[in-house]
C-alpha cells in the first residue's frame, strides 16, 4: 500500500491508538466499580409483613389483576394487555393515510396517546 508522508495506516498506527483508549476506558470503569461497589438488593426488614410487588414495567399489569379479582384474573393479565398490544400494531392499518404529520394522523395519534395515558395511569394508582 502507496502511503504518502504525512498518512497512517490504519493497521498498526491507529488501531493502537484505538486500543489504548479503550483500555483506558475499560479500566476506569473496573476502578470505580472496585471503588464503588452497588449495594445488593435492598434490606430485609423481619418485622413487617413481606409484600411483593413487581418491577416498575409491570406494575400496570399487577393493578390490571387488581381490577379483575378471581375467575377474571385471565382478563386483566392476559386479555386486556393482548388487546392492546394488538391495537398497537396493527394501528398502521386502522389509519393508512399518506399523511406524516400527527396532526394530520387523529386516529393513530388518539390510539397513542390513549394506550400511553392508560398505562401510565395504570402504574401510578399501582404505586399507591
Amino acid at each position: 500500500m502507496q502511503t504518502t508522508k504525512n498518512e497512517k495506516t490504519f493497521f498498526p498506527y491507529y488501531f493502537f491508538e484505538v486500543a489504548v483508549v479503550a483500555l483506558f476506558a475499560v479500566e476506569a470503569v473496573l476502578l470505580l466499580a472496585v471503588l464503588f461497589p452497588p449495594a445488593i438488593g435492598r434490606e430485609i426488614d423481619f418485622s413487617t409483613q413481606f409484600s411483593p410487588r413487581p418491577e416498575w414495567y409491570f406494575l400496570f399489569l399487577y393493578q390490571l389483576t387488581k381490577y379483575f379479582p378471581g375467575r377474571w384474573t385471565f382478563v386483566g393479565a392476559v386479555l386486556l394487555p393482548g388487546l392492546a398490544f394488538s391495537v398497537v400494531l396493527l394501528a398502521p392499518f386502522f389509519d393508512s393515510g399518506r399523511e406524516r404529520a400527527l396532526s394530520q394522523r387523529k386516529t393513530a395519534a388518539v390510539i397513542g396517546v390513549g394506550l400511553l395515558v392508560a398505562v401510565v395511569g395504570l402504574t401510578i394508582a399501582a404505586l399507591f
